[in-house]
């Protein structure tokens, strides 16, 4: 049976189904689902490729912003990081090779935790992050809890089943469950995430009311119910009510889940990176319905056309995140761009991380060319923002750490 065939049984039995429903049958069906088939959809061979497959220089730069994070905490002796949505591996993978090589006394207290439930995409982890795995540094966790690396590569977590929501590759599913972090509640946490709230599943309103997906004649058609009255709450206090004509997403589950992601830190910090967009900008105008469908690198307003095969995205509501994590009792720092976040980063030392394998001039480069992608408005500098949020550590000390700096130096200057 086709996944497309599947949603149709679903709608039959259960009549229409909220878009938030078709969105995560179309990506993280445990079988069919767009996460869930396989792990070749990353990269610039797939259908979308995120930083870390640009250069290893983003899992560099933000080793070296988490290892500044650790010292303002006190340089523990432990300190987790919790990576939701990790892909292949590959930026853990970066962060943990640049972390043993640089900072080594950070690497020792540094245990890295992946919150991953797509089956193909644990078995790339696995492979990616065997030597990390074997020694225990490295834990792959579902929302059964930690999988323990092993010569056949079985996994203690269930394959079968599965709702993922996030993703593809999160560990929280729709009915709330989540996978518990894997050292203690005491420990700091570090809590990354990048291009991960832009896919978790959403619902769309319109003047009309909130969107269900039905058929008819064999084809997907929209039905119009009223809206809730959380979701109605939800536009009234981070988004926009719809204009005629207009689509507005309200991302609940986004917003759900960033705020027991923060109420899971005592102490530590939270790094979301994304595409996305405040209130504000609404308000202005902008980002009023950022739905897209993407695949082998084309664009298509869509979602329709090919479920399981296509990647169903929208941009990320930063306003709603912010309020998710002052409200679980973190700090949230004024939201920056990917470049002026990098840039901060990499001034100290004039990107010596990004240069440093490069022995050529041909090398250095195409290197160059590569960090010009992360940081320049005709890249990603400027579309992906970042959200970093801080408990148990002092607000100056905070507002002190490199990725933030760049923002601040342009800010005074602003005013001077």
């Amino acid at each position: 049976m086709s996944l497309r065939q599947i949603i149709e049984q679903e709608i039959r039995e259960r009549g229409p189904i909220p878009f938030s429903r078709y969105m995560e049958l179309c990506l993280y069906h445990p079988e069919l689902g767009y996460y869930s088939r396989n792990a070749e959809q990353f990269g610039k061979a797939g259908d979308f490729y995120t930083s870390s497959d640009v250069h290893a220089v983003f899992g560099r730069l933000l080793a070296r912003q988490f290892e500044e994070i650790w010292r303002v905490l006190g340089s523990p002796l432990q300190i987790e990081i919790l990576e939701p949505g990790p892909g292949r591996g590959q930026f853990a993978q970066d962060v943990l090779d640049w972390s043993e090589k640089k900072f080594p006394e950070f690497c020792q207290a540094l245990h890295y935790s992946l919150l991953e439930q797509s089956p193909a995409l644990r078995r790339r982890i696995r492979e990616t992050l065997a030597r990390f795995l074997d020694s225990g540094q490295v834990s792959l966790v579902t929302r059964n809890g930690s999988e323990k690396s092993s010569e056949n590569g079985s996994e203690n977590g269930s394959e079968n089943g599965s709702e993922d929501d996030g993703k593809g590759t999160t560990s929280v599913a729709p009915n709330g469950a989540a996978a518990e972090r894997v050292l203690a509640a005491e420990v700091p946490l570090l809590i990354f995430a990048n291009e991960f709230f832009d896919a978790l599943p959403f619902e769309i309103l319109s003047a009309q009311g909130a969107l269900r997906v039905s058929t008819q004649d064999n084809r997907f058609i929209e039905t119009w119910v009223p809206p809730s009255e959380e979701e109605m709450d939800f536009l009234e206090r981070y988004s926009v009510q719809p204009e005629p004509g207009e689509r507005i997403e309200v991302p609940l589950l986004a917003w759900r889940y960033m705020s027991r992601l923060a109420a899971t830190v005592h102490s530590g910090a939270i790094i979301a990176i994304d595409y996305g967009y405040t209130r504000q900008e609404q308000l202005a105008g902008r980002h009023r319905g950022t739905l897209m469908a993407y695949r082998k690198h084309s664009a298509s307003s869509n979602p329709y056309e090919a479920p399981g095969e296509q990647d169903l995205t929208a941009h990320v509501n930063f306003t709603a995140l912010a309020a998710a994590v002052e409200e679980n009792g973190m700090q949230a720092q004024p939201l920056l761009t990917q470049s002026q976040f990098l840039m901060g980063i990499g001034e100290t030392n004039q990107f010596a991380d990004v240069f440093e394998d490069s022995r050529l001039p041909q090398e250095r480069a195409k290197v160059a060319l590569q960090l010009k992608h992360l940081v320049t408005p005709a890249g990603m500098g400027e579309s992906f923002h970042v959200l970093v949020a801080a408990k148990g550590v002092k607000a100056d000390l905070v507002a002190g750490l490199s990725g933030l700096s760049f923002a601040r130096s342009r800010l005074a200057r602003a005013h001077e």
